[in-house]
C-alpha cells in the first residue's frame, strides 16, 4: 500500500525525531479500497510544541492548536498533523470542549466517528485495527466506533456522514448505528447550515443515492422539510410512476456524473419539484394537476437554499433552472429568448435537468429525449453563429440612438423592441434598418 512521497517524508521526519506516526481516517480507508488520495491526516504521539519544533524549518500553522492539530507545508501540500488525543464533552455539537493528549494510539481511534475511519496505518503499511475498521470495510458496513447514540450525540453531524457514507461508498449502515441515526436525526438542527451543505452535497453525488434517499428520508426531511410533504404524495398523472419524492431521488440519480456543473443539477433536481404538493389539483376524471408548481418551487427553493447558506450563484441557477423547467419548448425563437435571458450555459443545464426529469418518468417519456438534444445544438449553434439574442449584439447602440434624438428610459425601450423584432425574425440587425426603426418610432 503506497503512501505519497510528501506524505512518506512527514512521517519520516517524525520517526526520525523518536515519535510514532501514522496515518489515519478516510485516507486509511481509502488505501485499503484501493480508492485515490485526496489528503493524508497523520496522528502522532508528539505534542503540538514537540511537532512545531521537529518542523521547525517548514511552514507550520497552528490550525487546531487547542484540540492538538497542526498543519505542515511540505512541498506545497498541507499535512494535519494531530497528536493522540482524548476528548472530552461536545456541548456545542461540534469539537470536544476539552481534549487530553495520550500516548496510546487505541484511545485516540476510540473518539472517531466509525469503524471504517479508525484505521491507522504506518510508514510500512503495517495496519492498526482495533475495532475492526478493515472487516467492516471488506464487508461493506458503517458501524459507529463503539456507542452509536454517544458517538452521534458528541458530534449530531456524524448522522448525515454516516447515510453520505453509505451513498458513496455503497457500504450498509449496521442495524445500532441506523436505530440511533433514526432516533437522533433532530439533533441535525443543532448543526450549522454549512456543514450540512457539504455533507448534502456530498451524499447527492453517490453512486448508492436512490437507496441512502429512500431508507433515510426522515434525514433528508430532517434537514429540509419542506420535502416531507412529497413522501408517498401520489401524482394521479399518466406521465409518472413514482410519487412525487420517489421521482425527485431518481431524477437526482439521472445527473451524468460527467456533466460539468453535475452537482449543482443534482441539487437542483433534489429541489424541483418541491412546490408540487403545494400546487396539487384533482380533476373530475382523478387525474392530477400541478399548475404553478415550477414557480411556488423556485420561490421554495431560493428560501430553502439561503436557509443553509449556498452562495448565490447557486441559488441564482437553481432557482432560474426550477422556475423554467416544466415550460414547454417549441421554437427556435423560444430559444432565442431563452438564451438572451440565462445564457448558454444555464440553458444547456436546463436541458439537462428535463431529460433527467423524464428519465424518473414513464418509459413513454423518454422520447422527447431526442428533442431536448435538439434543443441544446440549436442553442450552441445559435450562439457560435453570434445570432442577435442581446441587446450589446445590436448593430446600433444608446450613443447612436441619442444622435437621433432619443433621451433617458426611452433608449432603452427602443433598444429592447429592436431586439424583439429581430428575435421575432421581423427586423434585420443592420445598422441602416435599426436606424429607420428608431426615427420612425420617434416620431
Amino acid at each position: 500500500m503506497k503512501i505519497n512521497e510528501n506524505c512518506r517524508h512527514i512521517l519520516l521526519t517524525l520517526e526520525n525525531a523518536g515519535f510514532s506516526a501514522y496515518i489515519v481516517g478516510g485516507c486509511v480507508r481509502d488505501t485499503l479500497m484501493g480508492m485515490p488520495i485526496h489528503d493524508y491526516d497523520i496522528t502522532t504521539n508528539a505534542l503540538p510544541q514537540e511537532i512545531t519544533e521537529v518542523f521547525a524549518d517548514y511552514r507550520v500553522i497552528p490550525t487546531g492548536i487547542k484540540h492538538g492539530t497542526v498543519t505542515v507545508l511540505h512541498n506545497g501540500e498541507p499535512f494535519e498533523i494531530t497528536t493522540f488525543r482524548i476528548d472530552g464533552e461536545y456541548t456545542d455539537s461540534r469539537r470536544p470542549d476539552s481534549v487530553i493528549f495520550t500516548a496510546d494510539l487505541r484511545e485516540d481511534l476510540a473518539r472517531r466517528d466509525f469503524t471504517v475511519n479508525s484505521i491507522a496505518m504506518d510508514l510500512n503499511g503495517n495496519i492498526f485495527d482495533p475495532f475492526g475498521g478493515e472487516d467492516d470495510i471488506r464487508k461493506g458496513i458503517i458501524r459507529c466506533v463503539g456507542n452509536p447514540t454517544e458517538r452521534f450525540n458528541e458530534d449530531a453531524l456524524r448522522i448525515l456522514r454516516a447515510v453520505r457514507f453509505s451513498s458513496v461508498l455503497g457500504f450498509e449502515i449496521e442495524k445500532n448505528t441506523a436505530k440511533a441515526i433514526h432516533t437522533l436525526k433532530n439533533r441535525l438542527d443543532n448543526i450549522s447550515a454549512e456543514r450540512i451543505s457539504v455533507e448534502l452535497m456530498k451524499l447527492l453525488d453517490g453512486f448508492n443515492c436512490i437507496e441512502v434517499l429512500m431508507e433515510y428520508r426522515d434525514i433528508i426531511g430532517q434537514i429540509i422539510p419542506e420535502l416531507t410533504a412529497a413522501f408517498d404524495f401520489d401524482q394521479h398523472s399518466p406521465y409518472h410512476k413514482y410519487d412525487v419524492y420517489e421521482h425527485t431521488v431518481r431524477a437526482v440519480h439521472a445527473v451524468p456524473n460527467e456533466l460539468e456543473c453535475a452537482d449543482i443539477l443534482r441539487l437542483t433536481m433534489l429541489l424541483h419539484d418541491v412546490g408540487k404538493p403545494a400546487a396539487f389539483r384533482l380533476d373530475e376524471n382523478g387525474r392530477g394537476h400541478f399548475k404553478k408548481h415550477a414557480i411556488i418551487g423556485a420561490e421554495m427553493a431560493d428560501k430553502i437554499l439561503h436557509r443553509l447558506k449556498f452562495d448565490n450563484k447557486t441559488i441564482n441557477t437553481v432557482r432560474e433552472i426550477i422556475y423554467r423547467h416544466s415550460d414547454e419548448i417549441t421554437s427556435e425563437k423560444q430559444i432565442k429568448r431563452i438564451l438572451n435571458q440565462i445564457g448558454l450555459d444555464t440553458f444547456l443545464l436546463l436541458i439537462e435537468a428535463k431529460k433527467a426529469d423524464n428519465s424518473a418518468k414513464h418509459s413513454f417519456v423518454l422520447a422527447e429525449i431526442d428533442e431536448f438534444n435538439g434543443f441544446a445544438e440549436t442553442a450552441r449553434r445559435l450562439v457560435a453563429e453570434n445570432a442577435c439574442m442581446t441587446v450589446s449584439a445590436l448593430a446600433v447602440n444608446g450613443d447612436d440612438l441619442m444622435e437621433i434624438g432619443y433621451k433617458g428610459k426611452d433608449i432603452g425601450i427602443c433598444l429592447n423592441n429592436m431586439l424583439e423584432l429581430i428575435i421575432d425574425e421581423k427586423l434585420q440587425n443592420d445598422r441602416e434598418k435599426l436606424l429607420d426603426y428608431a426615427r420612425e418610432m420617434k416620431i
